[in-house]
């Protein structure tokens, strides 16, 4: 399809805008403010619009602050936290700041349909329902919703879901030791309630996070549901390109490559890191 000039022509000046700010944002220290509206223009050549529509993009992002009154702002930097693949048991290496949480909701109740299918167990069978809010740095970052079979957690303490590493208190103190997890990822909005938690706006963006973790045996012992702030949380990933190995199917695909930018014959092999913005 051709695609008229006078809109390529604003896709290219909207890039070009974005470009410079992002560039702008790379060479100031979290903090620093932005030159103004006035002087962005006269330096990019564009009206304030197309300007005000740039920065914007960037505040939702939360590469940018924008405060009343005072002007625009580099947001704080992020911190990295790893997924490592390939470890034998599901391991989480610590992210700079400070991880808490906070327990908001506790009960033992029937896992109802949807909770007992994803753990392989009848609707009344008793399930530890828990809802705890994660923090950095005392900020909030994430709603969790956990579901663990009663009968694996009889004494499962409060504390324990406030303080320490969940997972290491269930291998230590419970004899519960995690070796995998099937995680999916996918984009949603905050309802009210979880925006009044997470301090952001209504409809802001967040991603929903769903795992099912197993242990060694095979036996599926949790099943988690987390949302993460959209502003301050994003996933990156590393990939490596074989020259060598099995073939993969013609239409095998990996995210962000489109089909076709790689043959066939050399496979992709993938890991993920969650990027958290340290508030």
């Amino acid at each position: 399809m051709e695609i008229p000039e006078t809109t390529s022509g604003a896709v290219l000046k909207r890039e070009r805008v974005r470009a410079a700010i992002l560039e702008i944002i790379e060479e100031r220290h979290p903090g620093a403010v932005i030159p103004s509206e006035r002087v962005l223009c006269a330096r990019l050549g564009v009206s304030r619009p197309t300007l005000r529509a740039a920065v914007d993009e960037f505040v939702r992002a939360g590469r940018l602050v924008r405060e009343h009154g005072r002007g625009v702002f580099v947001a704080a930097e992020k911190i990295t936290q790893e997924l490592v693949p390939g470890a034998e048991v599901l391991s989480v290496p610590p992210a700079a700041g400070v991880w808490t949480s906070r327990l908001l909701e506790t009960a033992v109740r029937p896992a109802g349909a949807r909770v007992g299918r994803k753990l392989h167990l009848s609707p009344a069978a008793p399930i530890r329902h828990l809802t705890r809010l994660r923090l950095v740095d005392g900020a909030p970052m994430a709603i969790e919703y956990l579901h663990l079979p009663a009968e694996l957690v009889p004494a499962l303490t409060e504390a324990e879901l406030e303080d320490g590493d969940l997972y290491a208190h269930l291998r230590e103190r419970h004899g519960v030791e995690v070796a995998e997890a099937d995680q999916s990822i996918e984009p949603t909005v905050t309802t009210e309630a979880e925006a009044a938690l997470l301090e952001v706006p209504v409809l802001s963006p967040a991603l929903l996070f769903e795992r099912l973790t197993s242990d060694r045996a095979g036996r599926l012992v949790e099943y988690v549901h987390s949302l993460y702030r959209g502003d301050r949380y994003r996933i990156r990933s590393r990939l490596t390109l074989s020259p060598s190995g099995a073939p993969q199917p013609p239409e095998a695909h990996h995210p962000g490559i489109p089909p076709g930018d790689f043959a066939p014959d050399r496979p992709v092999s993938f890991s993920a890191h969650g990027v958290v913005q340290d508030g």
